[in-house]
């Protein structure tokens, strides 16, 4: 006797809609605090799709949490910079911001993103 099986549908793009291209990223921040306290975080994530801005595009970045010694701090509402070519068609965008506040101070980071689909 053989069961029936539930077909599984996958989703799929509209023709309205296109998957735009995103970035990974790590990086770490600048040292805040001072005397035993100072320190930094580090962090990783994918960036949010390719959003149009002119003659290029940026990115946005929301990332929950850095890694922590006893506290921990977001990227909130950062925008990356504009593509920066890197050669055969590829790019990488900048990145500059502050952390989110906790534990009393802020992090300021620079980073560059990876570059977008780095094996196609």
């Amino acid at each position: 006797m053989q069961k029936n099986k539930t077909a599984v549908k996958k989703k799929t793009l509209s023709s309205q809609q296109t998957q735009r291209h995103v970035h990974e990223f790590e990086g770490s921040t600048k040292l805040a605090e001072e005397g035993a306290d100072r320190h930094n975080h580090r962090f990783a994530g994918v960036t949010g799709q390719a959003i149009r801005q002119g003659r290029s595009h940026i990115h946005e970045i929301e990332l929950t949490n850095t890694d922590f010694l006893n506290h921990f701090h977001n990227l909130r509402r950062i925008r990356t910079g504009p593509a920066i070519p890197v050669g055969n068609g590829k790019h990488v965008h900048f990145v500059t911001g502050q952390t989110t506040l906790n534990d009393g101070h802020v992090h300021q980071f620079n980073f560059a993103t990876l570059i977008q689909q780095p094996l196609v």
